[in-house]
């Protein structure tokens, strides 16, 4: 039978359950990836398993989100990082080497492998045909420890392509164009599988963009198959026996089904304040704008950059107008230094910054109150660039350029002819001196790891009693990101060790006193609408509720990664059976989830909620496994009790490109 390529992929790395839609499977899993931002937290909670040396074949530990030092805090992370790696057997990517998604398609992806890792736009390195799915830290820290992951078995969406890009249009607006297409939580539960005669056209960077952004659509992937634009990439990259050819069978089948003519797509944008609120950028244009920013995890590579350069060659950027340029990694950096389009972006009036997520999580950069940035980003939620009052565009380089070049949003065919960009280096400094190798295990012991005085133990969760009565702390709408509960910038951020701090920021877009309310009301409810917990997959949006009192979430719908970072924290997510009832909760209220524990046990998927004489009936979609989680007060206390309920997986043999990362 016909299979396509996530299907193969998936079979090859099930080490238990059924595959069935809507099945939960286990999945043997070869790489994982953390990033600074989650990795403590993912990295004190594996010293709570006990394990002494993580157990799959290649970890990495990346140090690119919290990197501006304002004071201890973020030094003192990336030195407990660093040793902590060193300890445990993990790769240690310093700080400025590169974005972690960038360097990891760069240095590491590989076809037909898979990789979790502690940000939900892993699924970057599907554009190497890897099946990559972002997770919280403590789903990260599971895996190292040996489990396999387990996952619900999602839809293939396949996406085809035909055509070629006209000029001027980009990847970028493929990704946009789906999104236009199925808005923000249109590829919740599904993986988006990319193939036809268009896929030939479009590069590894180019793929990139696209899966890097494939998470705002609630996706759990996106995956292209591994041709020779793949050789193409792994040669430069020296690592030409990675490679394997990897597609869909011929006649293979889909869940369902999208066709984008690439030539007939034009520039695209997206408006505040959503990656889904997609338009033709004609649409816009002559929008003033007080900035531009280029880079970011997403168009960071060496032509997205080289466009730039070359429609500001011999120009400056518009007065009154900021332009900031981030690489996507050292190497980049290197590349375009040595071509010229550092000079030409440097003499256009441009601020080049260093390879680090920087402006795209509010490390820096903030547009002015009430202004327009416009930026090659992959999220536009409000407050994300650190202004509270922003307006921000997501766009591709070429409309970017224009934009920076005029002042005002504009459409990058009305500057006529495609210029000539340089070539990129064909062999491109490959330098992997900054990815520090772990200690050897023998030496590992003698390893002490510095703890600073902002790095706190994560909480945990009370035992479940047997009738659970809770206080509505909040009732919030629709699409709540996992920045509103914990939020990005240089103020915040350098909290994501410290768990007590951060909570005091918890929904502080909409009431500053959240965090006092909650500890006063505890335990309490959250309540939200659909698509809850949209965007980033960090755990601290659900470990700062936990701290607070919070001992449930009821909304119309969830987004994957929270729902499941909320479970494995011991919060129950449940869903209105009938969304009109939605209506009848406001803060302040008492509601009783009587015989809760009872009901869980049984496997009931209908649970009652009363208030005040009053009942509505809820919805507890759990998997067995969800339940024995929920049961024992988190996953932590759940294999504390003997009761993991997982098949422990070994190392395994030559799936992991450790062997070639010894000379580190």
């Amino acid at each position: 039978m016909a299979e396509n390529l996530v299907t193969k992929i998936f079979k090859d790395h099930m080490v238990s359950g059924s595959f069935e839609p809507g099945e939960e499977v286990g999945l043997r899993i070869d790489q994982t990836l953390l990033q600074d931002a989650t990795g403590t937290m993912a990295c004190l909670q594996l010293e709570r398993m006990g394990v002494d040396r993580v157990q799959v074949p290649f970890a990495v530990q990346y140090v690119d989100h919290n990197i501006i030092q304002l004071d201890f805090k973020n030094p003192d992370d990336h030195r407990f990082l660093q040793a902590f790696a060193a300890k445990y057997g993990i790769h240690f990517s310093r700080p400025g080497n590169g974005i972690c998604h960038y360097l990891h398609v760069e240095r590491f992806a590989r076809p037909g492998a898979t990789l979790i890792g502690a940000d939900s736009h892993t699924t970057s390195s599907g554009a190497l045909g890897s099946i990559a799915i972002g997770a919280g830290g403590l789903d990260v820290a599971l895996v190292m420890a040996g489990e396999p992951f387990q996952l619900e078995i999602p839809k293939v969406v396949g996406v085809e392509l035909t055509g070629e890009l006209p000029e001027w249009v980009t990847p970028k607006d493929i990704i946009l164009e789906l999104l236009r297409r199925r808005d923000v939580s249109g590829g919740l539960g599904r993986i988006f599988e990319f193939y036809g005669p268009g896929v030939e056209t479009i590069d590894v960077t180019g793929r990139t963009t696209i899966c890097n952004m494939i998470a705002e659509l609630g996706a759990t992937g996106g995956i292209f198959p591994s041709d020779e634009r793949t050789r193409e990439w792994l040669e430069a990259q020296q690592r030409p026996d990675d490679f394997v050819e990897l597609a869909a069978d011929e006649g293979a089948s889909y869940d369902e089904h999208e066709h984008i003519e690439l030539d007939k797509l034009e520039p695209l944008i997206a408006k505040p304040h959503s990656p889904g609120n997609v338009v033709p950028v004609r649409e816009v244009a002559g929008t003033k704008a007080a900035q531009v920013c280029v880079g970011s995890s997403v168009n960071s590579g060496f032509e997205d950059l080289a466009i730039v350069a070359a429609v500001l060659r011999g120009e400056t950027v518009y007065p009154g107008l900021v332009l900031t340029v981030t690489p996507g990694s050292r190497q980049i950096l290197d590349s375009i230094a040595r071509t010229g389009v550092y000079s030409d972006l440097v003499l256009a009036g441009a601020r080049m910054l260093e390879p680090v997520c920087g402006p795209c999580v509010g490390m820096g950069q903030a547009p002015p109150s009430d202004s327009v940035s416009v930026r090659t980003f992959n999220r536009n939620f409000p407050g994300r660039s650190g202004t509270q009052t922003d307006n921000v565009y997501l766009t591709s380089p070429t409309t970017a350029a224009a934009t920076a070049l005029r002042g005002v949003i504009t459409d990058p065919r009305e500057l006529g002819d495609y210029p000539d960009l340089p070539e990129a280096p064909a062999n491109p400094a490959v330098d992997d001196r900054q990815i520090l190798a772990p200690a050897p295990e023998e030496e590992a012991e003698g390893i002490e790891i510095p703890r600073g005085p902002n790095i706190k133990p994560p909480p945990e969760a009370p035992e479940l009693p047997d009738s659970l009565s809770g206080k509505v702390t909040i009732v919030v709408g629709d699409n709540i990101s996992t920045g509103d509960l914990a939020p990005d910038g240089v103020e915040v951020m350098a909290f994501r060790s410290n768990i007590p701090e951060i909570a005091k920021y918890t929904f502080r877009r909409f009431d500053p006193e959240y965090h006092k309310k909650a500890q006063e009301m505890a335990p309490g409810f959250i309540v939200g609408g659909t698509n809850y917990g949209q965007g980033s997959s960090r755990e601290h949006a659900a470990l700062a509720p936990l701290h607070l009192g919070v001992r449930a979430v009821i909304a119309k719908g969830f987004a994957r990664i929270h729902r499941r970072n909320l479970l494995s924290q011991g919060i129950l997510p449940l869903r209105f059976a009938d969304e009109s009832d939605y209506d009848k909760f406001e803060e302040g209220q008492e509601w009783e989830l009587p015989d809760i524990k009872k009901h869980l046990q049984d496997g009931d998927r209908e649970i009652p909620a009363r208030m005040d004489g009053a009942e509505i009936t809820l919805l507890a979609e759990f998997s067995q496994r969800e339940r024995d989680i929920l049961l024992s007060g988190g996953i932590l206390k759940k294999l504390r009790s003997g009761a993991s309920g997982a098949t422990t997986v070994g190392q395994g043999e030559g799936t992991g490109p450790e062997h070639r990362r010894s000379d580190h």
